[in-house]
């Protein structure tokens, strides 16, 4: 009887001490796919604004020509090279990356597929994170891919229309990794 009291004495400090053990050890605060965006969002909207490039491919140009953003000043005899001037309106939304105020519109044929000219939209703006995946464990670390958008709002709609055209990418799968710090997740990288 003195064994089977001991025993069950025994049993009682194990079970104690394990509920200590476990109640002692803290695990990581989850990580939801909400805390995650926001964490993301926050570092883009503290990171300075920034212009981006836009590829005008030729139904670029014609939209331009539409939107009064350039005016053709030049044909020249092949019928197929061009030079455009930027106008008012245009120099108000726009500037060339390659500078100056007219377009030397110079591809190979009259049907290049390949040839485009980059505008640089005068408004910067952040990027935005959405679709934001599930949130992985690896290690001590949480990871989650989510989709990167360059943020149109700001630029005038026939300038949005010029970056909807192929060539232009305005959305970038990327990985953010998250640490513990101080017992709460924050960003640790965006690749």
């Amino acid at each position: 009887m003195k064994n089977a009291v001991k025993m069950q004495t025994l049993g009682a400090l194990v079970l104690m001490g394990a509920g200590l053990l476990a109640a002692g050890c803290k695990s990581a605060p989850e990580l939801t796919q909400a805390q995650a965006l926001t964490l993301i969002q926050a570092k883009y909207d503290q990171t300075p604004a920034v212009p981006f490039a836009i590829s005008v491919d030729d139904r670029g140009m014609q939209l331009g020509v539409h939107a009064n953003y350039w005016l053709g000043t030049k044909r020249y005899p092949n019928g197929y090279w061009a030079d455009f001037k930027l106008t008012p309106a245009g120099q108000k939304v726009l500037k060339l990356q390659s500078g100056g105020d007219t377009i030397q519109w110079r591809p190979e044929g009259p049907s290049d597929p390949h040839y485009a000219i980059i505008i640089v939209p005068l408004v910067a703006n952040h990027l935005k994170g959405r679709n934001m995946g599930d949130v992985q464990t690896l290690a001590d670390n949480r990871t989650a891919t989510f989709v990167e958008d360059v943020d149109l709002s700001g630029i005038p709609d026939a300038l949005a229309n010029i970056a909807h055209e192929p060539g232009n990418r305005l959305s970038t799968q990327r990985t953010a990794t998250f640490t513990l710090n101080n017992g709460a997740w924050a960003l640790q990288s965006i690749e």
